[in-house]
């Protein structure tokens, strides 16, 4: 696999206040598969896209971002604008997946998961980089159906955040930063259909979210945010995986995961123990296993096992 060894340099247009970079990255790479686990369903406001263009709208500390994606010869060429834009391009080698490493990752120990791995050879494990929003996205896919989840995330970042700078498409919004979350009033959370339990666990995480950085390893991160009150397993898992690309994160507590694992290795259903046992032998590169079969399985499951629960109406 081709990845990076350094920040690319950095090139600014004064004229515009654009800075751009232009990331080399092997032609298999499949950038919309791999950006795409990171979007929060295709309503997402910091998520936009376009034929030959992606756009994201972030934030580094207090400075919202937007960046935008494009082909370029050899490689992609990232754009951005806002106050942390040359902190966001260093990072887009790891959202691009090129900072994941799969050294030691046996595919060839189950023909279904050697069959994903050639499948889907241009699917990288993304680094996301914005650990606060993924701590809220995970809070508010708690025990909820997906849609609902992503429902909630849209309406309250569009009517909390903040239109992304620079020559953004309209609908593209910076997600608010923790103290807005933290302060948000009880109505705003029940008119989005999130429940106290949810909205509780938000404002207690924005409290330390300076805790949650980037830089530390998934372990420590999980660590860390499993000291917040509502934050287990699953939601540190969740987290890892999406912010910092972690190769090893398991959703252990997730209502379809055992489902799909069982199913595609064994052809039978599992839980939690069933799934953890399946994995094993991929210990270190577990959730590179889940990517891999639910890009190639999770449309095709039996339609059996519970829904999740529906969250609170929307007003």
């Amino acid at each position: 696999m081709t990845t990076s060894t350094g920040p690319p340099r950095t090139s600014t247009d004064v004229a515009t206040g654009d800075a751009h970079v232009v990331v080399a990255c092997p032609p298999v790479l499949d950038v919309r598969r791999t950006l795409g686990r990171l979007r929060r369903g295709a309503g997402d406001p910091t998520w936009d896209s376009s034929p030959g263009e992606v756009w994201h709208a972030t934030r580094r500390g207090d400075g919202p971002v937007t960046l935008r994606l494009r082909p370029a010869a050899g490689g992609v060429r990232a754009d951005a604008w806002g106050p942390a834009a040359e902190e966001v391009l260093a990072d887009v080698p790891g959202l691009l997946g090129l900072r994941d490493d799969p050294t030691g990752f046996a595919a060839a120990l189950h023909p279904v998961v050697a069959r994903a791995h050639r499948t889907y050879a241009g699917l990288r494990l993304a680094r996301g980089g914005d650990v606060w929003a993924a701590v809220v996205t995970a809070v508010l896919e708690q025990r909820v159906v997906g849609l609902d989840a992503m429902a909630s995330w849209r309406r309250l970042v569009v009517r909390h955040g903040t239109p992304a700078p620079g020559p953004a498409p309209a609908r593209l919004h910076v997600a608010p930063p923790p103290p807005v979350w933290g302060s948000l009033p009880v109505w705003e959370w029940r008119a989005a259909g999130v429940d106290a339990q949810r909205s509780d666990t938000v404002r207690r995480a924005a409290a330390v979210a300076h805790a949650f950085r980037a830089d530390l390893a998934p372990a420590e991160l999980a660590r860390r945010l499993r000291t917040v009150p509502g934050i287990g397993p699953w939601t540190a898992a969740e987290v890892t995986a999406r912010a910092l690309g972690d190769p090893d994160a398991v959703q252990v507590g997730d209502a379809h995961l055992p489902h799909l694992v069982g199913w595609a290795l064994t052809g039978r259903r599992t839980d939690d123990a069933g799934m953890l046992h399946l994995l094993a032998p991929w210990q270190g590169h577990r959730q590179r296993v889940l990517v891999l079969l639910a890009a190639a399985h999770l449309g095709h499951l039996p339609a059996y096992g519970p829904r999740g629960r529906r969250a609170l109406p929307m007003r």
